[in-house]
Formats: structure tokens, sequence, C-alpha cells
């Protein structure tokens, strides 16, 4: 079977995983999403319950008019007490815990937050019931955390190294898994595919972090 891993649209705050509604970017990159991926007959969709997610799995729904199921555990890593600061304030006021961080030698827990393993703890369960459902091809929608810990997980990566895989996703970005049922794993098949994207450089994270300087 196959899965879709996508990261969700852009969202209308740059706030530190506030829980807003998507952009007008955001439908855009939706919507291409939805275009890009119709030809694969998607079966399923499941997102997290963050409204980012949401809505981003509503609007690329619908292409495909699958069912869509809902699950919590699916949401963004947590990131504890740095929720709804800014990246200048989290910088300044975390400064000594990012540091720490980009040495990659624990699985550190971000202040008053989560560490990888407890996304895994939450979110493994909900693809071993997606490999069980019956469905072939199903599309996930989820956060960036999420869809880094779960690739390093199927990796077999130390979990602290998670950040290593992609520096930052692009938002509406497609990366691929294949159940291979008789060794019990995923193969990796793709990564933040966005080539969705590439005609419109607006949509592209590039152009919303330079919007910032």
């Amino acid at each position: 079977m196959t899965i879709y891993l996508i990261r969700h649209a852009r969202q209308s705050s740059k706030l530190c995983n506030v829980n807003a509604d998507l952009s007008e970017a955001g439908f855009r990159q939706a919507s291409l999403l939805g275009e890009r991926l119709f030809p694969s007959r998607i079966q399923a969709v499941y997102s997290s319950n963050l409204t980012r997610a949401l809505q981003t799995a509503q609007a690329a729904n619908l292409y495909w008019n699958a069912e869509h199921i809902i699950r919590p555990e699916l949401r963004e890593i947590s990131f504890g007490h740095m929720e709804g600061m800014s990246d200048a304030d989290i910088a300044l006021t975390y400064a000594d815990f990012k540091t720490r961080q980009s040495l990659m030698e624990e699985d550190l827990p971000y202040p008053g937050g989560e560490c990888a393993a407890d996304v895994i703890a939450r979110a493994w369960p909900v693809f071993m019931e997606i490999v069980n459902s019956g469905y072939e091809r199903v599309a996930v929608v989820t956060h960036g955390g999420v869809i880094r810990t779960i690739l390093a997980y199927c990796l077999q990566m130390p979990l602290a190294k998670w950040r290593l895989l992609g520096n930052s996703l692009e938002n509406c970005s497609i990366s691929q898994l294949e159940w291979d049922e008789k060794a019990g794993r995923f193969h990796i098949e793709r990564f933040n595919d966005h080539a969705h994207l590439e005609p419109y450089p607006e949509l592209l994270r590039k152009s919303w972090v330079d919007a910032e300087n």
C-alpha cells in the first residue's frame, strides 16, 4: 500500500504552532496538491485535528472525494512554552535550548512540550491502523515535525537526529511511503516533492521567509 505524507498548506499566522486558518496562498497550495494527486485515486484521507491540516485535507479532497478520517494523534509535535511565540522571541528566550538541540545528541523535549519519541508513541499506531485498513492509497495530511519524525523512525535513525531530514519541508509537499508486507516495514519512495508548486515562486517557503526581511 502507498501512503502520501503531506505537510499542511500555508497558514495565516507565523507564530509557533498556533491553531490558525489557512492563508489565501495556503488554499491555492492545497488545490494544486489535490490536482497533482488526482491520478493517484486516493481512497482515504487522514488528517490531524489542527485547523491548518483539516482545511488542507478538505480543500485537496475536493479533487479526490475520499473518506476523511480525523486523528488528533497526527497533530504537530508540541513545542510547549514556545507555542504562540515568534521565531525571534524563541531564538532569544530559548537560546541555550536551541544550542543544545542543534547538537542532536539527545532526543530533547521542547520545554514544556514533546520529544520525537513522544510523537512516535502517539502517531505510529495510526500508521499501523492505516496499514491494516484495507485501503491501498491513503493521503495523510499532517505536520512537518510529524513527517520528519516518522521518516526518521522508518529509517531507524536515532530520533535525536530527526531534524536532519530537511531544514524545513515545503507546505503541501509530498513524501511517499510504500508498505512492504513481507518485511513489515515502510520504504521511502520520495521526500519533500513539491513540483506542483515550483511554477509559482510566491507559494514556496522562500517567498514567505523573505517577506519577513
